[in-house]
């Protein structure tokens, strides 16, 4: 009986311990699950709704698209952030990611039951266990956790309940892709698709195994993995990715243990504002962006944001021509540059690099730039300094990165200079615009502003305009074919021509010479061999017939805007016109009197793909197409026997090309119809060409800052040998990419053409007069 009563006893106590045990684990569920829901009733903080949780708020940079599908540059100011979808990374990516973190990945809702456990037994010692659901929750929502233990628990509760509801939202593939795409991985390498074209030059779709591995092993903390400062660590972070790979039999050792013994190799191309190609293009898109944005608002009436909206801006540039474009400028620039360099040394120009001004001039000059500048507008606006202060600041030497040329390349040289002598130097460099544009669509395929973005901001495209010489000429010629019917065949006296005064509206009688004064002139000329030869007078005979007017109307319908005054003058080019203006009235000629504004901009889309603008093409007719091609049949008469003859070989450099292929790089060899003219200003200071193929015209100036800047003579200073040699370098690239499609065929023929274009049976006389200017003896590069 006493026994009895023990066993019920113990029974009866244990029966207590069990019920405790029970009270105590459902208790415990209970409690887990009030704060569950405490949690996501936002009781310990706000917490994410239905809409946030489907667009998170991540910033966006704006890509710029090329025509061909390429990433030209971003537009940002912290987050150079440009999502992708799962489908664009690379399989290694997500193997690698889920073997490092998260190898139940696919096996759990959200939280990894088992990983949360061990982490608990051992107090964080045997490893955490957040999810990658977790960690995306982490990165969008809270950030980094608090070192406050109580808030700290609070936080991973948020963190839970955001991962399920991440999981409800989203697929497993998206989870991921979310998860790449917001990460910083450092040096303005935000998302995976910034890291893999900044780190490696690639797409993340094309990334190699190692590759791929060094980036997951970034995600322990890009702050201390950082490739470009700690590498060997970066490397050791790499092989634990690879072994943990190895691990969960994503690879087989005997890979893993070769790429453990391999380098990172990184390819680091680092993508800013100033860096990469089409800088100054990019920099005249965000002007274009920032006007349309004011007059197209989002939706609900407020502004789009260039630098957060994540927007896709299409445009007609042709990455792999303005790569060619770019090479063509880089080749020729350097080349051209050390040459005027060798001209300007203080024996041969104490005042270089300006010519024919007195020192007073100079100082003037130098004066009038130094108030121009940017130094000076933020000194004096910003720092609200006196101009005395001003000007003493100029004279202070200060380290400084400058620009210069070595071995062909653009570079960087520290040195300490003052503010006025840098200017001055600055001012020594020779500058370069080129536009290329597809006639019949008015797409502009490459647009190089400069040498060099961040030393020489002023786009020399649309923005600078310069005095434009010879180039002119063609619109002169075509008004009198428009007007007159001139065939390029017709003859002129190449005799002396004067327009009396005030008959245009000039005060004084006008009288132009040709380049070589008196002794060029006699007998007659055709106008094919006149516009081929750069003859002045005969160009002024055509103006006065027609009129100063009559050329500029033709001009603004011809899509230039710039000033110009209806004088005889015009006729040999004395307006400042830009490339941009030439290029698109140039490309009138090749599309059959048809004028195509140029297009840049083909349409916008938002972040979702939501289209926001659709360009529509602006055309109308200029010209009959008789009229536009006789025009081009007489400036293929300039690459056949004039100033662009050396674009195929023919001339004096047919057999002095040892002398002025170091410089110019030519013969050029071309076999093609080519129709184009160069330019030359007075004195040497502005070098043009404008040259066409059926399919592409493409326009080149070359000069300096200031215009007493400049070559000594024509050997150098005119248009065929400052601009034209970057023509022909670009479309000798262009030619050899055949996927380019650049046409070598002849320029269209229009029906029932009336006007005599064919002049073989008439002599059409020597190559330019220009090109018998003496070489000098002394050259050096």
């Amino acid at each position: 009986m006493a026994k009895a009563k023990k066993e019920t006893k113990v029974e009866q106590g244990f029966s207590k311990y069990v019920r405790w045990f029970w009270i105590l684990f459902l208790g415990g569920i209970l409690a887990v699950g009030v704060l569950f829901l405490l949690a996501s009733s936002g009781a310990f903080g706000e917490m994410p709704d239905h809409t946030q949780l489907e667009n998170p708020k991540t910033n966006l940079a704006t890509e710029i698209i090329s025509s061909d599908g390429k990433t030209l540059g971003k537009f940002y100011f912290n987050d150079n952030r440009t999502p992708v979808s799962y489908d664009e990374l690379s399989e290694y990516l997500v193997e690698a990611l889920i073997a490092t973190e998260d190898a139940r990945f696919y096996d759990h809702s959200g939280i990894d039951a088992r990983g949360t456990l061990r982490a608990a037994v051992k107090l964080g010692s045997g490893g955490g266990a957040s999810t990658i659901s977790q960690q995306l929750a982490k990165q969008l929502f809270h950030g980094e956790g608090s070192k406050n233990i109580v808030e700290r628990v609070l936080q991973k509760l948020k963190e839970w309940v955001i991962a399920i509801r991440l999981e409800r939202q989203y697929t497993k593939e998206e989870i991921i892709a979310q998860y790449f795409n917001i990460y910083d991985f450092l040096n303005n390498a935000d998302g995976i698709r910034s890291a893999s074209r900044i780190y490696f030059g690639k797409e993340p779709k094309d990334l190699e195994l190692k590759e791929a591995a060094m980036l997951v092993g970034m995600f322990k903390n890009s702050s201390l993995f950082n490739p470009r400062r700690r590498p060997e660590l970066v490397k050791e972070r790499r092989n634990v990715v690879l072994a943990q790979m190895y691990k969960y039999d994503f690879i087989d050792e005997k890979l893993k243990d070769s790429l453990q013994q391999t380098d990172l190799d990184l390819n680091y191309s680092p993508e800013s504002h100033r860096e990469g190609i089409a800088t100054y293009f990019r920099g005249y898109l965000d002007g274009f962006m920032k006007d349309w944005m004011k007059k197209n608002p989002k939706p609900d009436g407020t502004k789009y944001n260039l630098y957060n909206d994540g927007l896709k801006i299409y445009t007609t540039i042709d990455s792999r021509m303005q790569t060619y474009a770019e090479q063509a400028v880089q080749q020729h620039m350097p080349r051209l540059q050390a040459e005027f360099f060798h001209q300007n040394t203080p024996k041969r120009n104490p005042t270089a690099p300006f010519l024919d001004l007195t020192l007073g001039a100079i100082d003037t000059l130098m004066w009038r730039s130094m108030r121009q500048s940017e130094r000076w507008r933020h000194m004096k606006y910003d720092l609200k300094k006196s101009n005395k202060e001003i000007e003493e600041s100029f004279e202070k030497p200060v380290q400084m990165s400058v620009f210069a040329w070595k071995d062909g390349q653009p570079t960087e040289i520290d040195t300490i200079m003052k503010p006025v002598d840098s200017m001055r130097y600055y001012k020594s460099f020779l500058r370069t615009g080129m536009m290329s544009m597809d006639p019949q669509t008015g797409h502009v395929k490459a647009w190089v502003g400069g040498m060099n973005y961040r030393h020489f901001q002023y786009d020399m495209v649309k923005q600078g305009k310069r005095q434009i010489g010879s180039t002119f000429k063609p619109l002169v010629y075509s008004s009198a074919i428009d007007q007159l019917h001139f065939s390029p065949c017709d003859e002129f006296p190449d005799t002396p021509f004067c327009i009396e005064a005030n008959k245009y509206g000039n005060p004084e009688e006008w009288c132009p010479r040709n380049s070589n004064g008196e002794n060029d002139y006699g007998g007659t000329r055709t106008l094919k061999n006149a516009l081929a030869n750069s003859v002045n007078t005969i160009t002024a005979r055509l103006i006065d017939k027609v009129g100063p007017q009559t050329v500029v109307n033709l001009a603004r319908k011809l899509g230039i805007d710039s000033e110009m005054l209806p004088v005889p003058s015009i006729a040999l080019g004395t307006p400042d016109i830009s490339v941009y203006e030439m290029v698109g009235a140039y490309a009138t000629f090749a599309n059959q009197g048809v004028y195509t504004k140029p297009v840049m901009v083909t349409s916008i889309e938002d972040k979702n793909g939501t289209l926001l603008y659709q360009f529509k093409p602006e055309t109308r007719d200029v010209l009959s197409a008789e009229t536009a091609y006789v025009t081009v049949k007489l400036m293929e008469g300039v690459t056949q026997s004039g100033s662009g003859a050396r674009l195929r070989g023919k001339g004096r450099e047919a057999y002095r090309a040892d002398y002025r292929e170091i410089i110019t790089g030519y013969p050029y060899e071309f076999t093609n119809p080519i129709a184009g003219k160069t330019g030359t200003t007075q004195n040497q200071s502005d070098g043009w060409f404008m040259g066409m193929v059926p399919n592409l015209v493409t326009g080149v100036w070359v000069g300096a800052e200031d215009r007493a800047a400049h070559f000594a003579s024509i050997t150098y200073g005119q248009g065929a040998a400052m601009a034209l040699p970057i023509w022909g370098l670009y479309m000798k690239s262009c030619y050899a990419d055949e996927a380019l499609n650049i046409s070598t065929a002849e320029f269209v023929e229009p029906e029932n053409l009336s006007i005599k274009v064919d002049c073989s049976e008439v002599e059409e006389g020597d190559v330019e007069d220009n090109e018998k200017e003496e070489l000098p003896d002394d050259l050096e590069f």
